[in-house]
């Protein structure tokens, strides 16, 4: 395990190098076990593959302290029974604008890395960087490919992407460096819901191949007249 001061107020705690199932076991069993202590410093926690932030009050605790109390902190694992989510998604065409480029860098036809990608259940393993923007783990290297050399300035909605070795979507319009490789219709992040989020760390995801008629018939429903 390793520390780092991530600012004034910010100490990462660092339980490995890679993603794997066990290393996110931990970090958030020591996300839970922090959050059920509920020290007065504490202001937020946000977990990574295999890398917890925890954000505290520096008016409160000073960053020698936190790590006094930290020490203490016996980690319990808490059982979580993440539940299955299907993700419809159209791949290629206007929906996966990359996935051409996806196949030929590794050798694939565009059939193949549909196949390829829609095959594994995949670990929900956190949400960041955007509302609802869902990191999977457990995609097949043989699809992994580099993010864009010039990001986009606009991705749409349910885009999914690869970069390297990950893949996941955009739950809202953003800017973005992923390879788009195709698009769900569905609502993936609704803020005026509890949770907003279709997903949550510990869930699984599973990509579902469909038309691009199916495409626009969800949308509707989802999306309405936007």
């Amino acid at each position: 395990m390793k520390v780092r001061l991530v600012g004034e107020s910010c100490i990462a705690i660092i339980l490995g190098e890679e993603i794997n199932e066990h290393i996110n076991d931990m970090v958030h069993a020591l996300m839970d076990s922090l959050m059920a202590k509920n020290p007065e410093w504490l202001l937020e926690v946000v977990p990574s593959y295999s890398t917890l932030y925890i954000y505290f009050d520096p008016l409160k605790a000073t960053y020698k302290e936190v790590l006094k109390f930290l020490e203490n902190v016996e980690i319990r694992k808490v059982e979580r029974k993440g539940k299955r989510v299907e993700i419809p998604v159209a791949y290629g065409g206007e929906f996966g604008p990359d996935i051409s480029f996806v196949a030929e860098y590794n050798g694939l036809t565009v059939d193949d890395v549909i196949e390829i990608h829609s095959r594994p259940l995949y670990r929900v393993y956190f949400l960041g960087f955007l509302p609802g923007f869902a990191y999977l783990g457990g995609m097949d290297e043989r699809i992994a490919t580099p993010r864009l050399e010039k990001p986009r300035l606009k991705v749409p909605a349910g885009s999914v992407g690869i970069a390297g070795k990950q893949t996941g979507w955009y739950a809202i319009e953003s800017p973005g460096g992923w390879r788009i490789i195709g698009r769900t219709p569905l609502k993936t992040f609704n803020p005026t819901k509890v949770p907003p989020s279709i997903v949550e760390p510990g869930d699984y995801v599973k990509f579902v191949p469909i038309t691009e008629e199916e495409f626009w018939e969800i949308y509707k429903e989802e999306w309405g007249d936007d």
